[in-house]
This record gives structure tokens, sequence and C-alpha cells, in this order.
């Protein structure tokens, strides 16, 4: 009896959830579900995709991405920090509306043609601009407004945690039957007062939604923040009861080992920012991940050297070498397939879906295809290897995300992408 489905893979080579590539003669894929991975003699496909030459594999997931800092591409390398404070927020506070909209569509092009199938963002002014595109595009995503009542901030971005409740709870009700996911927020521990993160974090718990903040970025403000509540951030996040259900710390450079105790008892989710982090610090990564720890990667927006996940992959992997690998002599401190599942599946636990970053029965059909007949791939004695050490966004030619084809031989299908790059580039000559 033959059974039909929306999108059939034949002939397929893929990486299972422990990153092993696997053969199999078909992958069916109905309703945004992978049904079946095995024989084809009874599969029909309304879309079917010859695999000859590609490896199919988990899309990437960026657990910390800067809609509103698309535009800002190339301004803060080399600058002092802290940027964020000095640069970042007044950009972000005199975006209009259009030029969100702009911002987030030239991100949505970027994330597809380089893999990223699922990402957080962590916040603007317009989101409504951002979810709209999104939405349009066909990406997994999980969105917030930025939030913080820090006096010192623009106007444009300051709220009250009132206002900012009202306006989140609003958010995640006008995403609700969508691919977007609204999430609460607070811009970091040293820009909001102690009744915001309390009434951001009761919030999110009580609705389930995520919650994510920047936290453990700098030294700098981790002395901050214990100088004005007494102890560190995860400390005092424990003490007050604003950890559990599903909370996301971006960055978490300078984590103490008590709060890495913290972070595994709450069961936080960790956001790795490599080619950002490279001019903060270096994070305990190993020591998280013994912990059971989920960690994952961001690309901390195109402002910090574009959404290519392949290349935040490639510049950890030396960064772990250099800096934990050389103190052990052990040149497997993070191994490929490692680095892999971090990229697959880190951030996973943020979206609460069962199986999201993995290829198999019954997970949600969020898959990229490779070409492996790209010169820089070939010959390979390992192609997980050859993914981490020489793999570029440019090597996917195929996205499908919730069971829809948003890019086919690297053509997409959802947004239009000259009309987009049109836009961008009368924007660079404002």
């Amino acid at each position: 009896m033959i059974q039909t489905c929306d999108i059939l893979l034949q002939n397929i080579t893929y990486l299972d959830a422990t990153m092993t590539p696997q053969s199999a003669a078909c992958m069916a894929i109905t309703n945004g579900t992978i049904v079946h991975i095995g024989d084809s003699s009874s599969w029909q496909g309304t879309t079917t995709i010859n695999s000859a030459g590609l490896l199919w594999m988990a899309g990437l997931q960026d657990g910390h991405t800067h809609t509103s800092q698309q535009l800002l591409r190339g301004r803060l390398l080399d600058e002092k920090p802290v940027i964020w404070k000095r640069i970042n927020v007044p950009f972000e506070s005199k975006l209009t509306a259009q030029e969100s909209t702009l911002s987030a569509s030239v991100a949505a092009v970027e994330m597809i043609r380089s893999g990223t199938t699922a990402f957080v963002d962590v916040g603007g002014h317009h989101v409504e601009a951002f979810a709209q595109v999104y939405h349009q595009s066909g990406l997994r995503g999980i969105l917030s407004y930025m939030t913080n009542d820090n006096p010192a901030m623009p106007e444009s971005l300051r709220t009250t945690p009132a206002q900012a409740l009202a306006r989140q709870s609003q958010l995640h009700r006008d995403l609700q039957g969508t691919l977007l996911q609204g999430a609460c927020s607070f811009t970091a521990p040293t820009a909001a007062s102690q009744e915001m993160m309390e009434t951001m974090c009761g919030y999110a718990k009580e609705q389930n939604l995520l919650m994510e903040t920047h936290t453990n970025e700098y030294a700098s403000e981790v002395m901050d923040f214990i100088e004005k509540y007494g102890a560190r951030p995860y400390e005092w996040f424990e003490h007050q009861d604003l950890l559990g259900g599903r909370f996301l710390g971006a960055h978490g450079i300078f984590l103490s080992p008590s709060e890495m105790d913290i972070i595994a008892k709450h069961r936080v989710t960790i956001a790795h920012c490599p080619f950002s982090n490279c001019g903060k610090g270096v994070p305990s990564t190993p020591q998280l991940l013994s912990r059971g720890i989920s960690v994952g990667f961001g690309s901390d927006g195109a402002a910090h050297g574009g959404l290519d996940l392949f290349q935040e992959m490639r510049l950890f992997r030396g960064v772990m070498n250099v800096t934990h690998g050389v103190q052990t002599a052990d040149p497997q401190v993070m191994p490929a397939k490692q680095i892999l599942k971090m990229a697959t599946q880190g951030i996973a636990p943020a979206f609460n879906i069962p199986q999201l970053g993995t290829l198999t029965v019954g997970a949600p059909a969020d898959c990229i295809a490779i070409d492996t007949q790209q010169l820089h791939l070939l010959p390979t004695q390992n192609i997980t290897n050859s993914l981490v050490e020489s793999g570029r966004g440019s090597d996917v030619t195929h996205m499908i995300v919730n069971g829809k084809l948003l890019m086919e031989n690297r053509h997409l299908t959802t947004l239009d992408e000259e009309k987009i790059r049109y836009e961008a580039v009368k924007y660079s000559h404002i």
C-alpha cells in the first residue's frame, strides 16, 4: 500500500541525534513532522527531493541574536567595552518600524541561507515588525521586547514593570498558533530593577514562557551586581526564586562553580556567543557540560560577525582547545560531535518542543541539507569533523522548517531576496 507524504527525501545520508552519519532509502515528512525513516518502496511524496551528494542534518539553533542590530553590521569590531551601553542601545533606540522591518528581513535571509532554522531574539522596540517578517519567512523563533527600567537607558527603550508585563502578555497572545513564541525578558540584571526582574520571571513561570536575559557577560557587571545585591547573579536569582520553568542565560562567561551548580539544578539553558565573547572572556564550557547543562550557540546578532553559526562552531573549537585543551593536553576537549550537538540541540529546551533538533521519527521536520560535493569538504575521511573544520553557511542548499521548504537549491521560497537586497543597498547609502 502506497503512503503519501508532503515531502519525500530520497537516498539520504543524515546525521542522527548523536551526530553519526546514517543512510536510508528515504525520509518522509507530513504535517510538519518526520513520520518515517527507512525503506522507500511504500512512500510517495507531493514534493520529492533526490538527496544524492547531500548530507541532511537538524537545523541550527541561534540561541541569542539581536534583530535590531542587523543594520549595525561592521560598527562594533575594535571598539572598547562596554559596547552595548555606548553603541548598541543608542542605535536601537532610534530605529523606526520601517527600519525594523528591513532589519528582520535581512536577518531572515541570512539565517535561512546559513542553515539556522530556529532562533531566540533578545528583543527590540518594534517587535511587531520583526514578528510579521519572521512569520512570513517560515522560521521558528522566540521573540520578546527589550525590557529595562534603568534611568540611564534611552526613553524610547525604557518601560515600567507594569507596562512591560502588559506588552509581553499581549505579544504572547498575538503569537499563539504560529511558529513564533513570545518570551519574557529583561535586558540585563544591571539594567533592570528588582521589581522588573521579579515581575518578568513571575509571569514567565506562571505562563510557562521562556525567560531570557544577558547575564555574566562582563566581569565588571558581575562585580557591579555583587556590590548592589551582595551575591553573584545566579545565586541571587535562586535566592529570590526567579529560576525554574524555562530560563535562558545569554553569554554565561563569568560563572562561579556555585552558579554552575545552580544552573544545573534549575535546568537553565546557556547560549554562548563565541565571536562576540572573544572580546570579553572564555566560558568554562567543559565544566558546564559535565554538569549536564544544556549549552548552545548564539550569534549575538550580525553586528558581531554575522549569523553564520558554522563560523561560531569553528571559532569555538579553537578557543576551547587553546584555553582548556592545552592546559590538560587534551586535543578532544571539545569533540566535533559535541559541538554539532550544541549547535542543533543545545537551545532546544528553550522552545519546549519534544525532539526538536533531532532527525528522528516524531520530531519536528526542521532540517537542512549540506552540499558535500564542495571542494573544501572533499575528500573527507570524517564528514562530522569536516563540517566543524571547514563547513560554511553557504554549503546549505535546502532548508525545511515545520515541514515547509524555505529554501530549495539555494533559492528562497518564502521571501523576495532581491527586493530585500535592494532595500538593504539603499539603506547602506543613507
